[in-house]
């Protein structure tokens, strides 16, 4: 079965090796035990990918310079792009805190580069998804017509992320007040797992992806409403390296769904948010 990863690291030595030092997710690597990942060179990734019949990876940027004094990650999610576009798809990380000129980079990233949406990440922002700063963002994608990626679960151990600015209740205002506007709710809005899965049930522009999270407490909500009342709209993820992709795909394909389901979930609700063509 085809696969398209809507959340996915390379995990080179560089990758790792900012994760592993990053102001944000030091301690929660320590707790984790994320320093024993291996890191692996990009050539070596990319066949690893095509094994696994890994159509495409998405990588998603980050940029929290305003809240934590770390420079943006977009160079590199531009640079995989570059190096390998039939592989890898980039949303850009923006900031909202920049104001206009993070308004001006999202149509410099979608236009000039190539980008494939925007990604945002409010509980790092230490602001809600509906917050005002955030809407001339929205604005901007509903008018360039792309999507935006939103991650909404707060790790452990992350200083200053508190779990208000991941409450999916928020996404489904923004949803209301941007019908047009494509949102996707990563890490599944955890642990506001109900929340989380009627937003998508009720909005039809709010998609989900339940990465990190799959085997964790209240799972099994998620993998039923996957089953049944949001099989449209959930899109698998890895969050490799944080999980490994290949440990991610046997956990998939142990959840109890048929085909049809299984085959939107692992690929062809990713094609729809992505406008990809619908043959190959």
């Amino acid at each position: 079965m085809k696969v398209i990863d809507f959340r996915f690291r390379p995990n080179t030595p560089e990758i790792i090796d900012g994760i592993k030092n990053s102001a944000m997710f030091k301690a929660a690597c320590k707790a984790i035990g994320f320093d024993a990942r291996k890191p692996q060179p990009l050539e070596e990734i990319i066949a690893d990918l095509d094994a696994k019949n890994v159509e495409l990876a998405v990588i998603t940027g980050r940029d929290c310079e305003s809240t934590y004094g770390s420079p943006a990650n977009n160079p590199s999610v531009l640079s995989f792009c570059k190096a390998f576009p039939e592989k890898f798809a980039g949303f850009w990380g923006i900031d909202p805190h920049k104001k206009m000129a993070a308004v001006r980079e999202i149509e410099y990233a979608i236009q000039e580069l190539g980008m494939k949406g925007i990604a945002i990440d409010p509980y790092l922002a230490h602001i809600p998804a509906s917050e005002s700063r955030f809407y001339p963002i929205y604005t901007k994608c509903a008018e360039l017509d792309v999507p935006v990626f939103i991650t909404m679960a707060p790790p452990p151990q992350v200083p200053g992320a508190i779990m208000d600015y991941a409450d999916p209740r928020d996404i489904d205002r923004v949803a209301r007040d941007f019908p047009e506007l494509t949102l996707i709710m990563s890490h599944g809005g955890y642990p506001f797992v109900n929340e989380s899965i009627f937003a998508c049930m009720r909005n039809a522009n709010v998609y989900m992806d339940f990465s990190e999270y799959e085997e964790a407490p209240m799972a099994d909500v998620f993998i039923k409403a996957m089953a049944t009342t949001i099989s449209d709209k959930v899109l698998f993820a890895s969050a490799h390296p944080f999980i490994e992709l290949s440990h991610a795909l046997s956990v998939y394909e142990s959840f109890p769904l048929t085909e049809e389901v299984r085959a939107k979930v692992m690929y062809e609700n990713a094609r729809k948010v992505l406008k990809m063509n619908t043959e190959k």
